[in-house]
């Protein structure tokens, strides 16, 4: 099956039923156990905080910010070596942009600056304060300000990575497919070099019709199209790996599947990844970050060619 074929077919939506989708994206309830996931998040993060060599709460937030108090950022510098400077991530949470913080997301941080690589954990405002396009501003604003202040932090702004899970994937895959040089003269139109979604959502439709989201997220059909990655050019020739559980529900892997035959040449670019990861639901995927040798932390230093 040719992609264009391969990317109609997953673009149909699998049913009518408003139910389904409740059913399909409701992850706290398909895995009932997720507040145990979620507080061995929150005591990693803390851990990793504690060992304090992070900057806590920098400011991304334009001048005429107005919720300046959530654009902050947390940044964990890399262990340097040989003098060179190291290649930044910048890892977005998700939450379905009504929930989540960067405080829970520390635990990114966990192998990584040994390794050599700098990380940036990016806070945003939370629907209903504000809506969807505006959090994506907020994200597109973060890390354009990373690559402005890469001096005064200490990284690379040529090697400039992203990650994130759920709707952080979404919002990852929507800076792949930013005009960054629309956002500001001196920004390179690669400046994302390369990017990896976790448990990511391609397609806005389905969360359109979800009730239990949709009273929330207030999306018009105007939104969606502005808001589906799997139906944009992407910006540059940059690698997008990605990522899923295999035990996550079924819509997932379809939005897997969704963006790998929208952007073929990103998801089979050599420092890409194609992972669905065993015995993984859609929180335990993201402990493939907690130890030098998890499965997205080599994917990510794949994505790095490191």
């Amino acid at each position: 099956m040719t992609d264009q074929a391969s990317l109609a077919r997953l673009a149909s939506l699998p049913s009518q039923d408003p139910g389904f989708y409740d059913r399909e994206y409701n992850n706290r309830a398909n895995v009932p156990d997720n507040a145990v996931h979620m507080a061995r998040w929150a005591q990693w993060s803390a851990g990793v905080r504690a060992r304090g060599a992070y900057l806590a709460d920098l400011s991304y937030a334009g001048e005429d910010s107005r919720h300046a108090q959530d654009e902050t950022l947390d940044y964990f510098p890399a262990q340097r070596a040989n003098g060179a400077l190291p290649p930044l991530l910048v890892f977005v949470h998700g939450g379905y942009y009504r929930a989540l913080d960067k405080h829970d997301h520390s635990f990114v941080a966990s192998a990584l600056p040994a390794l050599g690589v700098s990380v940036a954990v990016v806070n945003y405002t939370l629907v209903p304060a504000v809506t969807v396009p505006e959090i994506v501003r907020q994200v597109l604003r973060s890390v354009a300000w990373l690559y402005r202040q890469a001096d005064r932090l200490g990284h690379d702004p040529d090697k400039l990575f992203l990650a994130g899970h759920s709707v952080g994937g979404h919002l990852v895959a929507m800076l792949m497919a930013a005009r960054w040089p629309q956002l500001g003269a001196e920004l390179p139109a690669d400046l994302v070099k390369g990017g990896l979604s976790v448990s990511g959502l391609y397609d806005m439709e389905p969360l359109r019709r979800a009730a239990f989201l949709q009273r929330d997220l207030r999306f018009s059909e105007d939104d969606v199209a502005r808001l589906s990655p799997a139906y944009m050019p992407p910006a540059s020739g940059a690698p997008l790996a990605i990522a899923v559980g295999e035990l996550e529900a079924a819509e997932y892997h379809r939005q897997h599947a969704l963006i790998r035959a929208a952007w073929p040449a990103k998801v089979a670019h050599p420092a890409a990844s194609d992972l669905v990861l065993p015995d993984c639901h859609h929180f335990n995927v993201l402990e493939g970050f907690a130890s030098p040798d998890g499965a997205l932390t080599r994917a990510v230093l794949r994505l790095m060619e490191r």
